[in-house]
Parts: C-alpha cells; sequence; structure tokens
C-alpha cells in the first residue's frame, strides 16, 4: 500500500515549488492539492512508497521557500483515503 505525504505551506508559488522538490527528489506522484484563504494556504499531497515519501516531504520542507508543516503516513487508514480521493476528483 502506498503511502502519503502532506506539505501545508503559505503561497501557491511556495507549495508549486515544494511539489516540484519532491517530484524531483523521488519516486512519487503528485494525488491532489487544496487551497484555502484564497490560496495563501495550501496543502500538497503526493503518494509513493514509504522511504521515497519521506525523502521527498523531508527535503521539500527543508528548502521550502516558506516555513512549513509536513507529515507523512506510512499506511493510510481507509477513510483517510476516501477524503484524498474526493479533493483528487474536484482538480479532475
Amino acid at each position: 500500500m502506498k503511502s502519503l505525504g502532506f506539505i501545508e505551506i503559505q503561497s501557491v508559488t511556495a507549495a508549486i515549488t515544494a511539489l516540484d522538490t519532491m517530484c524531483k527528489t523521488a519516486d512519487v506522484e503528485f494525488v491532489t492539492w487544496e487551497r484555502k484563504l484564497g490560496g495563501r494556504l495550501v496543502t500538497i499531497i503526493i503518494q509513493g512508497e514509504v522511504a521515497a515519501v519521506k525523502q521527498a516531504v523531508e527535503t521539500a520542507a527543508k528548502n521550502a521557500l516558506k516555513p512549513c508543516i509536513h507529515a507523512v503516513i506510512p499506511n493510510p487508514h481507509e477513510e483517510i483515503r476516501r477524503i484524498v480521493a474526493l479533493s483528487a476528483q474536484k482538480i479532475k
């Protein structure tokens, strides 16, 4: 089962830069993003193998343009997967 990685950061530009870093750092896949407060707060969600997601998220957080909150869920509960899938449907 794939793990999920999350980075929450201020501004769309900082979020896109973090996503670029994550995708270049390890074999991870972009799942979805959530924008709140008119794009002033953005959460990026990626998935992949646990080690790859950890490496990608940690590298992006370390090199982020702005302070961020980040987390990795190695084995997400099915309800978490459902919530993420609902978010992903909105951008398709």
